[in-house]
């Protein structure tokens, strides 16, 4: 069941505060993230129902969505060419099932370290729809 509130459930305002629907698959939202502080980051969010943790999903679903997480890291490879990509799937506050793919550029923006969440490096509009289009070009 898809829960009121929640941006990757209900999408629309609550998403676009912080992120733009690129695409979707059978069972996962691709979502450019607004915060282009890493140069292709994105979000993949299981998009079947508001679960918190890949261990809800039966092993059809968490094969596909694991499979768009895998498909997403490498269009990110293949466009902007990262020296690492970096996951994080936190839950504590929003409990959805997302996964965050950071690309890491060797002696870049937080090399070495952890991403923040928000640097407030907010891309244009014509920056996202180039993002979005690389990815989509490469998944």
């Amino acid at each position: 069941m898809k829960k009121d509130g929640c941006p990757y459930c209900t999408g629309k305002e609550n998403l676009a505060k912080f992120g733009v629907l690129a695409f979707k698959t059978e069972v996962s939202q691709v979502i450019v993230f607004k915060d282009q502080s890493h140069k292709g980051r994105c979000i993949v969010a299981y998009d079947l129902d508001h679960v918190g943790e890949i261990c809800e999903l039966d092993e059809k679903n968490r094969c596909k969505f694991l499979e768009d997480v895998n498909k997403t890291a490498l269009a990110i490879h293949k466009a902007y060419g990262p020296a690492r990509l970096n996951y994080g799937a936190y839950g504590d506050t929003l409990g959805h099932l997302h996964f965050h793919l950071v690309p890491k550029y060797e002696d870049g923006f937080e090399w070495g370290g952890t991403f923040q969440m928000n640097t407030g490096n907010y891309a244009s509009d014509e920056e996202i729809e180039e993002v979005i289009k690389k990815i989509k070009e490469n998944f």
